[in-house]
């Protein structure tokens, strides 16, 4: 099989075939990343999402940042409230919102919704977490004041067992657990609480508008799920850093499932966090290995889930040897390229694992092609936001 008749070119058409071959129309559509801050990828991403909403009936994107900064975001492109300036700088972590694509992405979406009854939704999907967490405050705070009436605790009883929220966001506790707050006495009264302030906003649901409901299981996931990973940041055990990685992408998941409720949605993340097979990252002296947030997406959606995993040709000036995945399909003729993976691991016999000089780089799998629905290729990626 010639490895052209696996692949088309990724324009709008492409896509729309793309989705018309799946078993079933996907929830979400997960976009990987081979790298973060690859412009060219984020620019090729706005124009596959243009096309979804404008030709596919998608309303939602969902991008691997802060969920509860990404609520800035959403409040800006659905109400205007603020600048776009300041929804930058606020509304997106890991820097993301200094990349010039999310930029122009966001003020397209308060565009569109400026001209269109049906509004778009943005997420950030991520927790409130990279290596280390931030304080579960907002979170817990937000949680108790959707409560009703009486309670056991008081606004004084959770500032004083928070108590400042530098102690919760040292970054020094990715590197050394005996720093994390995670196991004291205050946390753990804490989780007891959220447990607790969780179950009592299911007794209120009625009550609520259809938005606070929304807002109060955001709230109450990200409470009890930042209490947990701090727990774990706390432990000294082999096994800390592959269950913090667990837990973070069982947090993704569960994100995700919530913005699968919105209807059909693009998911830009990782590869690493949207393919549906084990991750394993090199780490130190160890290996990591867990289920990723698209395989336990997947484990609950069945064919509603479907992945797109990226991959660069050249990238700045790493170039890749002609027997690996990314040399073959660097043959093709177009400079973007949509390629239907099981198809293509079919056509492929043996290729090399590309071993890449750039360490932000993550690249395909040969033995995993069958476990994704489809590659974005770009033959050439310039402009790299240099990293370390």
């Amino acid at each position: 099989m010639d490895i052209k008749d696996t692949a088309r070119t990724c324009d709008g058409a492409g896509i729309s075939a793309f989705l018309r071959s799946l078993p079933a129309k996907p929830l979400l559509l997960g976009l990987g990343e081979a790298r973060h801050f690859v412009e060219e990828l984020g620019e090729l991403r706005n124009e596959i999402f243009r096309h979804l909403v404008e030709h596919e009936g998608y309303r939602s994107f969902a991008i691997e940042s802060d969920c509860l900064k990404g609520l800035v975001v959403d409040d800006y492109i659905t109400t205007g409230a603020g600048t776009l300036d300041d929804v930058m700088e606020r509304g997106f972590s890991h820097s993301f919102g200094a990349a010039p694509a999310n930029r122009e992405l966001v003020r397209w979406m308060r565009a569109y919704n400026q001209e269109h009854e049906e509004k778009l939704r943005f997420f950030g999907f991520d927790g409130p977490l990279e290596y280390w967490a931030e304080s579960p405050r907002q979170a817990l705070t937000s949680l108790y004041n959707l409560l009703d009436g009486p309670l056991p605790w008081t606004t004084e009883t959770l500032d004083t067992l928070l108590g400042p929220d530098d102690r919760w966001s040292n970054e020094a506790t990715a590197m050394d657990p005996s720093q994390s707050i995670g196991q004291s006495a205050d946390a753990q009264q804490l989780r007891l609480i959220a447990d607790d302030l969780v179950a009592l906003l299911d007794t209120q649901a009625p009550r609520l508008n259809a938005k606070d409901r929304e807002l109060a299981a955001l709230y109450g996931r990200t409470a009890t799920g930042l209490l947990r990973y701090h727990y774990w940041m706390a432990d000294t055990s082999p096994a800390r850093w592959t269950r913090l990685s667990a837990l973070r992408d069982a947090m993704m998941a569960a994100n995700l499932r919530a913005v699968a409720e919105h209807g059909p949605a693009l998911v830009f993340s990782s590869n690493l966090h949207l393919q549906r097979n084990k991750t394993f990252m090199p780490f130190g002296d160890q290996t990591l290995e867990w289920w990723s947030a698209g395989a336990i997406t997947a484990a609950h959606l069945g064919d509603r889930y479907a992945f797109l995993a990226s991959a660069l040709g050249t990238a700045g000036d790493d170039t890749p040897p002609p027997d690996t995945v990314e040399g073959i399909l660097s043959t093709l003729p177009w400079d973007h390229s949509l390629i239907e993976a099981p198809r293509l691991a079919e056509a492929i016999t043996n290729p090399a694992p590309r071993i890449s000089h750039d360490f932000a780089y993550f690249p395909l799998d040969p033995a995993q092609l069958d476990m994704i629905d489809g590659i974005v290729f770009l033959k050439e990626a310039v402009r790299l936001k240099k990293l370390g």
